[in-house]
Protein backbone atom coordinates (compact mmCIF):
# COMPACT_ATOMS: atom_id res chain seq x y z
CA UNK A 1 0.00 0.00 0.00
CA UNK A 2 1.24 3.49 -0.90
CA UNK A 3 0.02 6.81 0.46
CA UNK A 4 -0.71 10.16 -1.16
CA UNK A 5 -3.24 13.00 -0.99
CA UNK A 6 -6.81 11.89 -1.58
CA UNK A 7 -8.90 14.50 -3.40
CA UNK A 8 -12.27 12.77 -3.81
CA UNK A 9 -14.58 10.94 -1.42
CA UNK A 10 -14.78 7.83 -3.58
CA UNK A 11 -13.02 4.56 -4.43
CA UNK A 12 -11.91 3.32 -7.86
CA UNK A 13 -10.74 -0.15 -8.94
CA UNK A 14 -9.33 -0.84 -12.39
CA UNK A 15 -6.38 -1.61 -14.64
CA UNK A 16 -3.47 0.80 -14.91
CA UNK A 17 -2.64 2.85 -17.97
CA UNK A 18 0.73 4.55 -17.44
CA UNK A 19 0.62 7.92 -19.22
CA UNK A 20 4.10 9.34 -19.69
CA UNK A 21 3.85 13.12 -19.64
CA UNK A 22 6.94 14.61 -21.21
CA UNK A 23 8.20 18.06 -20.30
CA UNK A 24 8.71 19.51 -23.78
CA UNK A 25 12.08 21.21 -24.17
CA UNK A 26 12.30 24.24 -26.39
CA UNK A 27 14.42 24.14 -29.51
CA UNK A 28 16.93 27.00 -29.46
CA UNK A 29 18.39 28.91 -32.39
CA UNK A 30 18.93 32.49 -33.52
CA UNK A 31 16.42 33.95 -35.97
CA UNK A 32 16.82 36.57 -38.67
CA UNK A 33 13.21 37.51 -39.44
CA UNK A 34 11.92 39.15 -36.24
CA UNK A 35 8.53 40.11 -37.69
CA UNK A 36 7.86 36.56 -38.88
CA UNK A 37 8.81 35.13 -35.47
CA UNK A 38 6.50 37.53 -33.63
CA UNK A 39 3.71 36.66 -36.07
CA UNK A 40 4.42 33.00 -35.32
CA UNK A 41 4.06 33.67 -31.57
CA UNK A 42 0.73 35.47 -32.07
CA UNK A 43 -0.53 32.52 -34.14
CA UNK A 44 0.61 29.97 -31.50
CA UNK A 45 -1.12 31.93 -28.76
CA UNK A 46 -4.35 32.31 -30.75
CA UNK A 47 -4.47 28.58 -31.51
CA UNK A 48 -3.70 27.79 -27.86
CA UNK A 49 -6.48 30.06 -26.59
CA UNK A 50 -8.99 28.63 -29.07
CA UNK A 51 -8.07 25.05 -28.11
CA UNK A 52 -8.42 25.86 -24.42
CA UNK A 53 -11.79 27.56 -24.91
CA UNK A 54 -12.93 24.47 -26.80
CA UNK A 55 -11.86 22.31 -23.84
CA UNK A 56 -13.82 24.61 -21.52
CA UNK A 57 -16.93 24.21 -23.71
CA UNK A 58 -16.53 20.42 -23.57
CA UNK A 59 -16.34 20.61 -19.78
CA UNK A 60 -19.50 22.71 -19.72
CA UNK A 61 -21.29 19.93 -21.60
CA UNK A 62 -20.17 17.42 -18.95
CA UNK A 63 -20.59 19.49 -15.80
CA UNK A 64 -23.23 22.04 -16.75
CA UNK A 65 -22.69 25.67 -17.65
CA UNK A 66 -23.32 26.83 -14.07
CA UNK A 67 -20.52 24.74 -12.54
CA UNK A 68 -17.60 27.02 -11.62
CA UNK A 69 -15.06 24.22 -12.06
CA UNK A 70 -15.35 24.45 -15.83
CA UNK A 71 -13.40 27.69 -15.54
CA UNK A 72 -10.21 26.40 -13.95
CA UNK A 73 -8.64 26.15 -17.41
CA UNK A 74 -9.38 29.86 -17.87
CA UNK A 75 -6.24 30.50 -15.80
CA UNK A 76 -4.16 29.33 -18.75
CA UNK A 77 -6.07 31.65 -21.07
CA UNK A 78 -5.37 34.55 -18.70
CA UNK A 79 -1.68 33.61 -18.59
CA UNK A 80 -1.40 33.38 -22.37
CA UNK A 81 -3.12 36.74 -22.86
CA UNK A 82 -1.30 38.45 -20.01
CA UNK A 83 0.30 41.67 -21.28
CA UNK A 84 3.50 40.88 -19.36
CA UNK A 85 3.76 37.46 -21.01
CA UNK A 86 3.30 38.93 -24.49
CA UNK A 87 5.70 41.83 -23.89
CA UNK A 88 8.47 39.61 -22.49
CA UNK A 89 8.22 37.07 -25.34
CA UNK A 90 8.35 39.84 -27.96
CA UNK A 91 11.23 41.53 -26.14
CA UNK A 92 13.38 38.40 -26.35
CA UNK A 93 12.56 37.89 -30.01
CA UNK A 94 13.29 41.53 -30.91
CA UNK A 95 16.32 42.24 -28.74
CA UNK A 96 18.03 38.84 -28.63
CA UNK A 97 16.84 37.34 -31.96
CA UNK A 98 15.63 34.43 -29.85
CA UNK A 99 13.41 31.84 -31.52
CA UNK A 100 9.78 31.68 -30.39
CA UNK A 101 10.08 28.35 -28.53
CA UNK A 102 13.02 29.55 -26.42
CA UNK A 103 11.24 32.85 -25.69
CA UNK A 104 8.07 31.07 -24.52
CA UNK A 105 10.13 28.72 -22.33
CA UNK A 106 12.12 31.54 -20.69
CA UNK A 107 9.07 33.70 -19.92
CA UNK A 108 7.18 30.67 -18.58
CA UNK A 109 10.15 30.10 -16.24
CA UNK A 110 9.66 33.62 -14.84
CA UNK A 111 6.08 32.71 -13.82
CA UNK A 112 7.22 29.36 -12.40
CA UNK A 113 9.84 31.08 -10.23
CA UNK A 114 7.28 33.67 -9.11
CA UNK A 115 4.67 31.10 -8.04
CA UNK A 116 7.36 28.89 -6.44
CA UNK A 117 8.48 31.76 -4.21
CA UNK A 118 5.01 32.34 -2.75
CA UNK A 119 4.03 31.02 0.68
CA UNK A 120 0.48 30.40 -0.51
CA UNK A 121 -0.09 26.75 -1.51
CA UNK A 122 -2.90 27.72 -3.89
CA UNK A 123 -0.53 29.96 -5.84
CA UNK A 124 2.21 27.29 -5.87
CA UNK A 125 -0.25 24.88 -7.47
CA UNK A 126 -0.45 27.24 -10.46
CA UNK A 127 3.02 26.07 -11.48
CA UNK A 128 1.23 23.15 -13.15
CA UNK A 129 -0.86 25.63 -15.17
CA UNK A 130 2.32 27.31 -16.42
CA UNK A 131 3.95 23.98 -17.33
CA UNK A 132 0.78 22.81 -19.08
CA UNK A 133 0.49 26.05 -21.06
CA UNK A 134 4.15 26.00 -22.12
CA UNK A 135 4.08 22.33 -23.23
CA UNK A 136 0.90 22.78 -25.21
CA UNK A 137 2.17 25.94 -26.92
CA UNK A 138 5.39 24.20 -28.00
CA UNK A 139 3.42 21.20 -29.28
CA UNK A 140 1.11 23.52 -31.23
CA UNK A 141 4.16 25.12 -32.83
CA UNK A 142 5.44 21.68 -33.87
CA UNK A 143 2.00 20.49 -34.99
CA UNK A 144 2.31 17.53 -32.62
CA UNK A 145 -0.74 15.74 -31.22
CA UNK A 146 -1.27 15.63 -27.46
CA UNK A 147 -1.88 12.37 -25.55
CA UNK A 148 -5.20 10.78 -26.57
CA UNK A 149 -7.23 10.20 -23.42
CA UNK A 150 -10.65 10.31 -25.06
CA UNK A 151 -10.75 6.63 -26.01
CA UNK A 152 -9.93 4.39 -23.05
CA UNK A 153 -10.73 0.78 -22.07
CA UNK A 154 -13.42 0.30 -19.42
CA UNK A 155 -12.25 0.73 -15.78
CA UNK A 156 -8.95 2.42 -16.58
CA UNK A 157 -6.83 3.89 -13.78
CA UNK A 158 -4.67 6.70 -15.18
CA UNK A 159 -1.15 6.64 -13.70
CA UNK A 160 1.11 9.61 -14.44
CA UNK A 161 4.02 11.67 -13.14
CA UNK A 162 1.99 14.87 -13.22
CA UNK A 163 -1.66 15.37 -13.99
CA UNK A 164 -2.09 18.57 -15.97
CA UNK A 165 -5.48 20.34 -16.01
CA UNK A 166 -5.83 19.92 -19.78
CA UNK A 167 -5.28 16.14 -19.41
CA UNK A 168 -8.07 15.92 -16.82
CA UNK A 169 -10.41 17.95 -19.01
CA UNK A 170 -9.92 15.55 -21.97
CA UNK A 171 -10.47 12.32 -20.01
CA UNK A 172 -12.96 9.73 -21.21
CA UNK A 173 -14.69 9.88 -17.83
CA UNK A 174 -17.15 7.09 -18.61
CA UNK A 175 -14.24 4.64 -18.64
CA UNK A 176 -11.92 6.17 -16.00
CA UNK A 177 -12.01 4.30 -12.68
CA UNK A 178 -9.40 6.49 -10.99
CA UNK A 179 -6.29 8.65 -11.22
CA UNK A 180 -2.91 8.37 -9.46
CA UNK A 181 -0.30 11.09 -9.91
CA UNK A 182 3.16 11.58 -8.43
CA UNK A 183 2.76 15.35 -8.27
CA UNK A 184 -0.03 17.79 -7.44
CA UNK A 185 -1.92 18.86 -4.37
CA UNK A 186 -5.48 19.05 -3.11
CA UNK A 187 -5.90 22.61 -4.42
CA UNK A 188 -4.31 22.03 -7.85
CA UNK A 189 -6.56 22.69 -10.80
CA UNK A 190 -6.21 19.07 -11.92
CA UNK A 191 -7.49 17.97 -8.49
CA UNK A 192 -10.37 20.44 -8.65
CA UNK A 193 -11.41 19.04 -12.03
CA UNK A 194 -11.11 15.44 -10.78
CA UNK A 195 -13.49 16.27 -7.92
CA UNK A 196 -15.92 18.03 -10.24
CA UNK A 197 -15.90 15.06 -12.62
CA UNK A 198 -16.33 12.74 -9.59
CA UNK A 199 -13.25 10.68 -10.45
CA UNK A 200 -11.47 8.92 -7.52
CA UNK A 201 -8.00 10.48 -7.39
CA UNK A 202 -4.87 10.30 -5.24
CA UNK A 203 -2.05 12.76 -5.88
CA UNK A 204 1.50 13.21 -4.58
CA UNK A 205 2.34 9.46 -4.50
CA UNK A 206 6.14 9.38 -4.65
CA UNK A 207 7.83 7.33 -7.42
CA UNK A 208 4.57 5.58 -8.26
CA UNK A 209 4.62 5.63 -12.07
CA UNK A 210 7.88 3.67 -12.25
CA UNK A 211 6.48 0.92 -10.00
CA UNK A 212 3.43 0.25 -12.16
CA UNK A 213 3.03 -1.61 -15.44
CA UNK A 214 0.13 -1.29 -17.85
CA UNK A 215 -2.77 -3.61 -16.91
CA UNK A 216 -1.66 -3.90 -13.23
CA UNK A 217 -4.76 -3.89 -11.03
CA UNK A 218 -4.95 -0.69 -8.99
CA UNK A 219 -7.18 0.37 -6.09
CA UNK A 220 -7.52 4.15 -5.64
CA UNK A 221 -9.03 5.34 -2.34
CA UNK A 222 -9.69 9.06 -2.67
CA UNK A 223 -11.03 9.25 0.88
CA UNK A 224 -7.81 8.15 2.61
CA UNK A 225 -5.20 8.71 -0.11
CA UNK A 226 -4.32 5.00 -0.16
CA UNK A 227 -3.26 3.21 -3.37
CA UNK A 228 -2.75 -0.54 -3.90
CA UNK A 229 -0.91 -2.32 -6.75
CA UNK A 230 -2.14 -5.85 -7.61
CA UNK A 231 -3.90 -6.31 -4.23
CA UNK A 232 -5.02 -9.65 -2.81
CA UNK A 233 -8.56 -10.90 -3.36
CA UNK A 234 -9.34 -10.13 0.30
CA UNK A 235 -8.26 -6.49 -0.15
CA UNK A 236 -10.29 -6.20 -3.35
CA UNK A 237 -13.38 -7.48 -1.51
CA UNK A 238 -12.86 -4.90 1.28
CA UNK A 239 -12.61 -2.01 -1.16
CA UNK A 240 -15.45 -3.24 -3.37
CA UNK A 241 -17.61 -3.12 -0.23
CA UNK A 242 -16.30 0.35 0.69
CA UNK A 243 -16.99 1.58 -2.84
CA UNK A 244 -20.57 0.29 -2.69
CA UNK A 245 -21.08 1.85 0.76
CA UNK A 246 -19.85 5.29 -0.38
CA UNK A 247 -22.12 5.17 -3.43
CA UNK A 248 -25.08 4.29 -1.20
CA UNK A 249 -24.23 7.15 1.20
CA UNK A 250 -24.11 9.62 -1.67
CA UNK A 251 -27.54 8.52 -2.84
CA UNK A 252 -28.85 8.86 0.73
CA UNK A 253 -27.50 12.42 1.01
CA UNK A 254 -29.33 13.52 -2.12
CA UNK A 255 -32.60 13.13 -0.19
CA UNK A 256 -31.62 16.19 1.87
CA UNK A 257 -31.05 18.58 -1.03
CA UNK A 258 -34.45 20.33 -0.91
CA UNK A 259 -35.11 20.05 2.83
CA UNK A 260 -34.98 22.76 5.47
CA UNK A 261 -32.13 22.50 7.96
CA UNK A 262 -33.83 21.52 11.23
CA UNK A 263 -32.93 19.54 14.32
CA UNK A 264 -34.75 16.36 15.28
CA UNK A 265 -37.07 18.37 17.53
CA UNK A 266 -37.80 21.10 14.98
CA UNK A 267 -35.38 23.95 15.66
CA UNK A 268 -34.42 25.58 12.36
CA UNK A 269 -30.91 26.85 11.62
CA UNK A 270 -29.48 28.39 8.46
CA UNK A 271 -27.07 26.28 6.42
CA UNK A 272 -25.02 28.46 4.09
CA UNK A 273 -22.01 27.99 1.82
CA UNK A 274 -18.50 29.39 1.64
CA UNK A 275 -17.66 30.51 -1.90
CA UNK A 276 -14.91 32.31 -3.81
CA UNK A 277 -16.69 33.50 -6.95
CA UNK A 278 -20.11 34.12 -8.49
CA UNK A 279 -19.79 30.78 -10.28
CA UNK A 280 -19.51 29.08 -6.91
CA UNK A 281 -22.72 30.82 -5.84
CA UNK A 282 -24.56 28.86 -8.52
CA UNK A 283 -22.84 25.65 -7.42
CA UNK A 284 -23.80 26.34 -3.80
CA UNK A 285 -27.46 26.77 -4.72
CA UNK A 286 -27.36 23.52 -6.70
CA UNK A 287 -25.88 21.82 -3.62
CA UNK A 288 -28.82 22.96 -1.45
CA UNK A 289 -27.32 25.95 0.38
CA UNK A 290 -29.74 28.39 2.02
CA UNK A 291 -27.48 31.36 1.42
CA UNK A 292 -23.81 32.32 1.36
CA UNK A 293 -22.15 32.88 4.72
CA UNK A 294 -18.75 33.77 3.27
CA UNK A 295 -17.85 35.18 -0.15
CA UNK A 296 -14.03 35.28 -0.19
CA UNK A 297 -13.40 38.30 -2.40
CA UNK A 298 -9.60 37.96 -2.35
CA UNK A 299 -9.77 35.38 -5.15
CA UNK A 300 -11.14 38.07 -7.46
CA UNK A 301 -7.96 40.01 -6.73
CA UNK A 302 -5.61 36.99 -6.84
CA UNK A 303 -6.75 35.68 -10.23
CA UNK A 304 -5.76 38.77 -12.19
CA UNK A 305 -2.65 40.79 -12.91
CA UNK A 306 -4.00 44.09 -11.54
CA UNK A 307 -6.50 45.42 -9.00
CA UNK A 308 -10.01 44.68 -10.30
CA UNK A 309 -11.93 47.85 -11.13
CA UNK A 310 -15.11 48.93 -9.36
CA UNK A 311 -17.09 47.83 -12.40
CA UNK A 312 -15.47 44.36 -12.47
CA UNK A 313 -16.17 43.87 -8.77
CA UNK A 314 -19.70 45.23 -9.04
CA UNK A 315 -20.53 42.80 -11.87
CA UNK A 316 -19.13 39.84 -9.89
CA UNK A 317 -21.04 40.70 -6.69
CA UNK A 318 -24.24 41.53 -8.58
CA UNK A 319 -24.09 38.23 -10.46
CA UNK A 320 -23.72 36.29 -7.18
CA UNK A 321 -26.60 38.22 -5.58
CA UNK A 322 -28.89 37.49 -8.51
CA UNK A 323 -27.97 33.79 -8.53
CA UNK A 324 -28.97 33.55 -4.85
CA UNK A 325 -32.54 34.63 -5.69
CA UNK A 326 -33.19 36.63 -2.54
CA UNK A 327 -31.12 34.48 -0.17
CA UNK A 328 -28.46 36.25 1.90
CA UNK A 329 -25.04 36.85 0.34
CA UNK A 330 -22.40 37.71 2.94
CA UNK A 331 -19.45 39.39 1.23
CA UNK A 332 -16.19 39.50 3.17
CA UNK A 333 -14.08 42.50 2.32
CA UNK A 334 -10.57 41.96 1.00
CA UNK A 335 -8.64 39.59 3.26
CA UNK A 336 -5.04 39.50 2.05
CA UNK A 337 -1.77 39.14 3.92
CA UNK A 338 -1.00 36.22 6.21
CA UNK A 339 -0.85 33.23 3.84
CA UNK A 340 -2.55 35.10 0.98
CA UNK A 341 -0.19 37.21 -1.12
CA UNK A 342 -1.03 39.19 -4.26
CA UNK A 343 2.19 39.92 -6.17
CA UNK A 344 1.07 43.15 -7.86
CA UNK A 345 0.11 44.65 -4.47
CA UNK A 346 3.80 44.78 -3.56
CA UNK A 347 3.29 43.66 0.04
CA UNK A 348 6.53 43.66 2.01
CA UNK A 349 7.53 40.19 3.23
CA UNK A 350 7.04 40.11 7.01
CA UNK A 351 8.69 37.92 9.64
CA UNK A 352 5.26 36.98 11.03
CA UNK A 353 2.63 37.83 8.41
CA UNK A 354 -0.27 36.39 10.44
CA UNK A 355 0.35 39.08 13.07
CA UNK A 356 1.06 41.79 10.53
CA UNK A 357 -0.29 43.95 7.75
CA UNK A 358 -3.37 42.02 6.64
CA UNK A 359 -7.16 42.05 6.21
CA UNK A 360 -8.89 45.11 7.71
CA UNK A 361 -5.51 46.60 8.69
CA UNK A 362 -4.48 46.67 5.03
CA UNK A 363 -7.88 48.00 3.91
CA UNK A 364 -7.98 50.88 6.43
CA UNK A 365 -4.50 51.87 5.26
CA UNK A 366 -5.30 51.53 1.54
CA UNK A 367 -8.54 53.50 1.58
CA UNK A 368 -8.47 53.79 -2.23
CA UNK A 369 -8.74 50.00 -2.68
CA UNK A 370 -11.18 49.60 0.22
CA UNK A 371 -13.49 52.38 -0.94
CA UNK A 372 -13.63 50.94 -4.46
CA UNK A 373 -14.64 47.56 -3.09
CA UNK A 374 -17.26 48.97 -0.72
CA UNK A 375 -18.78 51.06 -3.54
CA UNK A 376 -19.03 47.93 -5.69
CA UNK A 377 -20.68 45.96 -2.86
CA UNK A 378 -23.15 48.75 -2.07
CA UNK A 379 -24.12 49.11 -5.73
CA UNK A 380 -24.61 45.34 -6.00
CA UNK A 381 -26.86 45.40 -2.91
CA UNK A 382 -29.63 46.85 -5.09
CA UNK A 383 -29.85 43.45 -6.82
CA UNK A 384 -30.14 41.10 -3.85
CA UNK A 385 -29.87 40.58 -0.11
CA UNK A 386 -26.23 41.46 0.62
CA UNK A 387 -24.36 41.83 3.91
CA UNK A 388 -20.84 43.24 4.42
CA UNK A 389 -18.45 41.31 6.65
CA UNK A 390 -15.15 42.72 7.98
CA UNK A 391 -12.28 40.26 8.65
CA UNK A 392 -9.74 40.21 11.51
CA UNK A 393 -11.42 42.85 13.67
CA UNK A 394 -9.64 43.28 17.01
CA UNK A 395 -11.25 46.44 18.44
CA UNK A 396 -14.30 48.70 18.32
CA UNK A 397 -12.34 51.48 16.58
CA UNK A 398 -12.07 49.39 13.42
CA UNK A 399 -15.85 48.91 13.13
CA UNK A 400 -16.47 52.61 13.76
CA UNK A 401 -13.97 53.56 11.02
CA UNK A 402 -15.54 51.13 8.55
CA UNK A 403 -19.04 52.46 9.26
CA UNK A 404 -17.82 56.03 8.73
CA UNK A 405 -16.33 55.07 5.37
CA UNK A 406 -19.54 53.30 4.34
CA UNK A 407 -21.61 56.29 5.43
CA UNK A 408 -19.47 58.58 3.26
CA UNK A 409 -19.85 56.29 0.24
CA UNK A 410 -23.61 56.17 0.75
CA UNK A 411 -23.76 59.97 0.55
CA UNK A 412 -21.78 59.88 -2.70
CA UNK A 413 -24.14 57.28 -4.17
CA UNK A 414 -27.17 59.34 -3.11
CA UNK A 415 -25.70 62.40 -4.85
CA UNK A 416 -25.05 60.32 -7.97
CA UNK A 417 -28.56 58.86 -7.91
CA UNK A 418 -27.26 55.27 -7.66
CA UNK A 419 -29.51 52.72 -5.95
CA UNK A 420 -28.30 50.57 -3.03
CA UNK A 421 -29.66 48.94 0.14
CA UNK A 422 -29.77 51.80 2.66
CA UNK A 423 -30.23 49.28 5.49
CA UNK A 424 -27.36 46.99 4.52
CA UNK A 425 -25.99 45.03 7.46
CA UNK A 426 -22.35 45.35 8.48
CA UNK A 427 -20.94 42.49 10.53
CA UNK A 428 -17.56 41.26 11.65
CA UNK A 429 -15.57 38.06 11.75
CA UNK A 430 -14.61 36.94 15.21
CA UNK A 431 -11.24 35.27 14.63
CA UNK A 432 -8.96 36.74 17.30
CA UNK A 433 -9.01 36.28 21.08
CA UNK A 434 -9.28 40.09 21.37
CA UNK A 435 -12.53 40.10 19.40
CA UNK A 436 -13.88 37.04 21.23
CA UNK A 437 -13.18 38.44 24.69
CA UNK A 438 -14.73 41.80 23.74
CA UNK A 439 -17.68 40.23 21.90
CA UNK A 440 -20.18 41.74 24.37
CA UNK A 441 -18.95 45.24 23.44
CA UNK A 442 -18.44 44.56 19.73
CA UNK A 443 -22.01 43.22 19.49
CA UNK A 444 -23.29 46.74 20.22
CA UNK A 445 -21.60 48.00 17.03
CA UNK A 446 -21.99 45.05 14.64
CA UNK A 447 -25.13 43.78 12.90
CA UNK A 448 -23.96 40.16 13.01
CA UNK A 449 -21.01 37.94 13.95
CA UNK A 450 -19.34 35.15 12.03
CA UNK A 451 -16.82 33.02 13.91
CA UNK A 452 -13.76 32.16 11.84
CA UNK A 453 -12.48 29.13 13.72
CA UNK A 454 -9.40 28.49 11.57
CA UNK A 455 -7.70 31.69 12.74
CA UNK A 456 -9.39 31.81 16.14
CA UNK A 457 -7.82 28.47 17.07
CA UNK A 458 -4.31 29.37 15.95
CA UNK A 459 -4.36 32.77 17.64
CA UNK A 460 -5.89 31.42 20.86
CA UNK A 461 -3.47 28.52 21.35
CA UNK A 462 -0.52 30.36 19.71
CA UNK A 463 0.02 27.70 17.05
CA UNK A 464 0.95 28.08 13.40
CA UNK A 465 -1.37 25.48 11.89
CA UNK A 466 1.12 24.87 9.08
CA UNK A 467 3.95 23.99 11.48
CA UNK A 468 4.17 20.21 11.84
CA UNK A 469 6.17 20.45 15.08
CA UNK A 470 3.29 22.04 16.98
CA UNK A 471 0.28 20.97 14.91
CA UNK A 472 -0.81 18.55 17.68
CA UNK A 473 -1.83 21.64 19.72
CA UNK A 474 -4.11 22.96 16.97
CA UNK A 475 -7.59 21.76 17.96
CA UNK A 476 -11.05 23.26 18.03
CA UNK A 477 -11.68 21.03 21.06
CA UNK A 478 -9.23 22.97 23.20
CA UNK A 479 -11.38 24.07 26.18
CA UNK A 480 -10.23 27.68 25.81
CA UNK A 481 -11.50 27.75 22.20
CA UNK A 482 -14.84 26.17 23.16
CA UNK A 483 -15.34 28.73 25.95
CA UNK A 484 -14.59 31.61 23.58
CA UNK A 485 -17.06 30.28 21.01
CA UNK A 486 -19.79 30.00 23.64
CA UNK A 487 -19.03 33.50 24.93
CA UNK A 488 -19.26 34.95 21.41
CA UNK A 489 -22.62 33.27 20.72
CA UNK A 490 -24.04 34.34 24.10
CA UNK A 491 -22.79 37.92 23.63
CA UNK A 492 -24.31 38.18 20.18
CA UNK A 493 -27.68 36.90 21.34
CA UNK A 494 -27.79 39.34 24.27
CA UNK A 495 -27.69 42.14 21.70
CA UNK A 496 -30.16 40.31 19.43
CA UNK A 497 -27.71 39.80 16.56
CA UNK A 498 -27.20 36.59 14.59
CA UNK A 499 -24.07 34.55 15.11
CA UNK A 500 -22.73 32.25 12.43
CA UNK A 501 -19.58 30.22 11.87
CA UNK A 502 -17.66 29.98 8.61
CA UNK A 503 -14.57 28.07 9.75
CA UNK A 504 -13.96 24.36 9.20
CA UNK A 505 -15.36 23.53 12.65
CA UNK A 506 -18.87 24.27 11.37
CA UNK A 507 -18.72 21.03 9.34
CA UNK A 508 -17.06 18.89 12.04
CA UNK A 509 -19.52 16.14 13.10
CA UNK A 510 -18.19 16.25 16.67
CA UNK A 511 -18.68 20.02 16.90
CA UNK A 512 -22.14 20.18 15.34
CA UNK A 513 -24.09 19.04 18.47
CA UNK A 514 -22.17 21.53 20.64
CA UNK A 515 -22.88 24.38 18.21
CA UNK A 516 -26.56 23.45 18.09
CA UNK A 517 -26.80 23.58 21.88
CA UNK A 518 -24.82 26.84 22.09
CA UNK A 519 -27.43 28.37 19.77
CA UNK A 520 -25.38 28.98 16.61
CA UNK A 521 -27.73 30.58 14.07
CA UNK A 522 -25.81 29.89 10.86
CA UNK A 523 -23.48 27.10 9.75
CA UNK A 524 -21.46 28.12 6.69
CA UNK A 525 -19.48 25.30 5.05
CA UNK A 526 -18.03 24.30 1.68
CA UNK A 527 -20.67 23.39 -0.90
CA UNK A 528 -19.55 19.77 -0.91
CA UNK A 529 -20.37 19.49 2.81
CA UNK A 530 -23.87 21.03 2.71
CA UNK A 531 -25.86 17.80 2.61
CA UNK A 532 -23.65 15.98 5.14
CA UNK A 533 -24.04 18.82 7.63
CA UNK A 534 -27.80 19.02 7.03
CA UNK A 535 -28.15 15.31 7.66
CA UNK A 536 -26.02 15.56 10.83
CA UNK A 537 -28.05 18.49 12.21
CA UNK A 538 -31.28 16.59 11.50
CA UNK A 539 -30.10 13.69 13.66
CA UNK A 540 -29.82 15.69 16.93
CA UNK A 541 -32.39 16.96 19.41
CA UNK A 542 -31.76 19.82 21.85
CA UNK A 543 -32.06 17.47 24.80
CA UNK A 544 -29.26 15.27 23.43
CA UNK A 545 -26.97 18.17 22.52
CA UNK A 546 -27.44 19.79 25.92
CA UNK A 547 -26.18 16.67 27.72
CA UNK A 548 -23.10 16.52 25.46
CA UNK A 549 -22.29 20.21 25.79
CA UNK A 550 -22.55 20.30 29.60
CA UNK A 551 -20.14 17.38 29.89
CA UNK A 552 -17.74 18.64 27.19
CA UNK A 553 -17.38 22.08 28.80
CA UNK A 554 -16.42 20.45 32.09
CA UNK A 555 -13.45 18.63 30.56
CA UNK A 556 -10.00 20.19 30.78
CA UNK A 557 -8.01 18.99 27.76
CA UNK A 558 -8.59 18.90 24.01
CA UNK A 559 -7.90 15.17 23.98
CA UNK A 560 -10.55 14.50 26.64
CA UNK A 561 -13.13 16.58 24.76
CA UNK A 562 -12.33 14.97 21.40
CA UNK A 563 -12.42 11.41 22.76
CA UNK A 564 -15.62 12.03 24.70
CA UNK A 565 -17.46 13.55 21.72
CA UNK A 566 -16.17 10.91 19.28
CA UNK A 567 -17.30 8.15 21.60
CA UNK A 568 -20.76 9.64 22.11
CA UNK A 569 -21.27 10.32 18.42
CA UNK A 570 -20.16 6.82 17.41
CA UNK A 571 -22.62 5.45 19.96
CA UNK A 572 -25.34 7.72 18.54
CA UNK A 573 -24.61 6.57 14.98
CA UNK A 574 -24.88 2.93 16.00
CA UNK A 575 -28.29 3.63 17.56
CA UNK A 576 -29.71 5.43 14.53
Amino acid sequence: MLKGIGTTKSVGIGKALVVKTIEVEAKRHQITDVKAEIACFIDIRERFVNETLKLIDELKDRLGDSNKDVLVLKNQVYLAKDTFFEAEVKKRIEEQQMCVEAAIEEVSAIYTDLFSSMDNDDMKQRISDVSDMKNRMLMIHRNEEDIDLKHLPHNTVIVTKQLHPSMTARLDIANVAGIVSEKGGETSHAAILARALQIPAVLCVSDFADKVKNTDLIIVDGTTGEVFINPSNETIDVYEAKKAKLEKENLELKKYIDRDTVTLDGRKVLLAANIGSSREASWAMDAGAEGVGLFRTEFLFMNGVDIPSEEEQFNEYRKAAILLKGKTLTIRTLDIGGDKDIPYMGLVKEINPFLGYRAIRFCLDRIDIFTTQLRAILRASAFGKIRIMIPLVTCVDEIIQVREIISGIMKELDNEGIAYDKDIKVGIMIETPAAAVMADVLAKHADFFSIGTNDLIQYTVAVDRGNENVSYLYSVFNPSVLRLIKHVIDSGHKENIEVGMCGEAAANPCMIPLLIDMGLDEFSVSSGMILKVRKEIASWSFKETNILTKKALQLTTAKEVSEYLSGQINKEIRNR
